[in-house]
């Protein structure tokens, strides 16, 4: 049997989204690559050049990609059988028990079965559960499959890969030599810091980075509310904490910990440890708890029963307009229950429940800020209203 031809260097299954598409605008900038994605709407949003999420950088990348040829776009998952390397990016959420849930990428996988063949390299990009790469190896040799299987998880911050990933050391493992070549190469072509691990050492090395600054975050979240349960200022304590002291030089400030990964990975990495991961679990209670907590403490300071309530910022982070898993909607949960009105406004996220800055600031009794974005650093807020500010953003 004569060996397929290529005519793409990189597939990206999964390449339109937050983490797909900033990778493979990227290697488009020095490989040929298809992006191929079930999402019909964002594939054509990229084919006419525009970003349907905001990344720093992406549009000139984008342009070129496009205007060059390096960048197709296609909803058809028969394209994959012209790209060399396959990388797969889909998202691996936990279930309702907080139990990682294996679904995803035997689905995604299955759609696409019939255009691989034992010549390809499949990357898997997705933080994953310990095994889970071995565990797809199986699954397709299972089906008749002899690809090489590596696992090179992402390592940059949303909104900004396209800065960070060349900044950032990249892990790479592999199961074989042949993907072991043809991820050092791939990632080694914009990177040349890489870290080479075996594949279930560089599945917990990702786990583990998430978990760490999750529980960090919990850390910082604890004492605030103790600060304030007590009646006193966090941020003082935080900032003459940290005047240089060079051991705190790295804590974070409080705030709602929260998207799509630091939550998840966390409880991956518990499941992981037969749920003897205590301090997972106790961050979890904290970054969790932290939304009702402000709104216990803004009770104290206004009858919320009767009052209107403005949530200001609805992302998980600040300057983003993804709403995944964000804190904020956990906080209008609350609110929607304890007082007479809410009204909610993010100047990135998209939904259609949300109002304008100006209608929440001229009708909220009180306020709490739950994204920082920038441009709520300088508001005019009415002297009588009542401002819960975890971020201190307000200074």
């Amino acid at each position: 049997m004569s060996s397929p031809t290529f005519t793409f260097d990189v597939g990206v299954i999964g390449g339109c989204g937050h983490v797909g598409l900033p990778l493979a605008l990227l290697l488009a900038s020095k490989k040929r690559v298809l992006i191929y994605d079930i999402n019909e709407n964002a594939v054509a949003q990229v084919q006419a050049g525009v970003m349907p999420f905001f990344e720093e950088g992406a549009e000139k990348l984008l342009a070129a990609g496009l205007a060059n040829d390096s960048l197709v776009c296609s909803t058809d998952p028969s394209a994959l059988a012209s790209c060399r390397i396959i990388v797969l990016i889909v998202g691996t959420p936990v279930d309702e028990h907080l139990n990682p849930s294996f679904e995803a990428i035997p689905r995604a996988l299955e759609r696409c079965l019939p255009f691989f063949n034992d010549e390809q390299v499949l990357v898997l990009r997705s933080t994953v559960y310990p095994g889970t790469s071995a565990k797809v190896q199986r699954w397709l040799r299972e089906r008749g499959l002899n690809m090489s299987v590596t696992f090179c998880p992402e390592r940059v911050a949303q909104g900004y890969s396209v800065r960070e990933f060349a900044e950032l050391p990249q892990i790479v493992s592999s199961f074989d030599e042949r993907g072991a070549q043809a991820v050092r190469a791939l990632f080694g072509s914009m990177n040349d810091d890489l870290v080479v691990m075996e594949p279930m050492e560089a599945e917990l090395a990702k786990l583990l980075a998430n978990a760490w600054r999750y529980i960090q975050f919990a850390t910082v979240n604890q004492f605030y509310m103790i600060a304030e349960h007590h009646g006193l200022d966090f941020n003082r304590i935080l900032q003459g904490s940290r005047h240089n002291y060079p051991r705190l030089a790295g804590i974070p400030g409080p705030g709602f910990a929260a998207g799509p990964c630091l939550f998840k990975d966390t409880m991956q990495l518990a499941a992981f440890s037969q749920n003897q991961f205590f301090l997972g679990h106790a961050a979890m209670l904290v970054n969790e708890g932290l939304p009702a907590f402000v709104v216990e403490q803004l009770a104290k300071k206004v009858p919320i029963a009767d009052k209107t309530v403005g949530v200001l910022g609805m992302g998980f982070k600040a300057e983003s307009d993804d709403g995944r898993s964000s804190l904020s909607y956990k906080l209008k949960k609350i609110l929607n229950l304890r007082a007479a009105r809410v009204l909610c406004t993010d100047p990135y996220v998209k939904d259609d429940s949300l109002v304008s800055l100006e209608e929440v600031l001229a009708e909220a009794d009180a306020l709490v800020i739950g994204t920082p974005h920038k441009a709520y650093k300088q508001l005019r807020i009415r002297p009588e209203v009542v401002v819960m500010d975890v971020w201190n953003i307000l200074g």
